[in-house]
């Protein structure tokens, strides 16, 4: 609390100037504060909309990212069963079709065998009949 000094006509006239002034001065430079201070909170509070509708986009961006990573992973999957299924039906095909060719090859096999046997016996029988008549020719001479 200030203390003014008094004479014949109360307080001094300099004294209670120059104390209005002072606080004049520092009533202005709390006012500009003040002033100064809601700029920045009206700033701020405009950084904060803006920070959070940055917020809700990103958010979305991520829900997003998230629902396209799961029909990735959908269709990755459906994909990869269609491959297998198809691997096991090409795969049951080719089976198949190499037991039908050994199957055939058996034949094939068994048939030459047969036939092995009937040009041995053929051949064995012209042999042996070349050998009687051989024979025949040595008996007669």
């Amino acid at each position: 609390m200030k203390k003014f000094s008094t004479n014949f006509y109360g307080y001094s006239k300099q004294e209670v100037n120059a104390f209005v002034h002072d606080v004049a001065k520092e009533y202005e430079s709390m006012l500009n504060n003040l002033k100064a201070r809601d700029a920045e909170i009206t700033s701020l509070k405009q950084k904060l909309v803006e920070y959070q509708s940055m917020e809700n986009t990103l958010n979305k961006a991520i829900v997003l990212a998230e629902d396209t990573s799961i029909q990735i992973k959908k269709m990755a999957r459906d994909e990869s069963q269609r491959v297998i299924e198809e691997a096991k039906r090409n795969a049951s095909r080719i089976v198949n079709e190499a037991l039908l060719k050994a199957e055939k090859l058996e034949q094939d096999g068994e048939n030459l065998r047969q036939r092995i046997a009937i040009f041995k016996r053929r051949f064995k029988a012209i042999l042996e009949t070349e050998l009687d008549a051989i024979k025949q020719i040595d008996d007669e001479y």
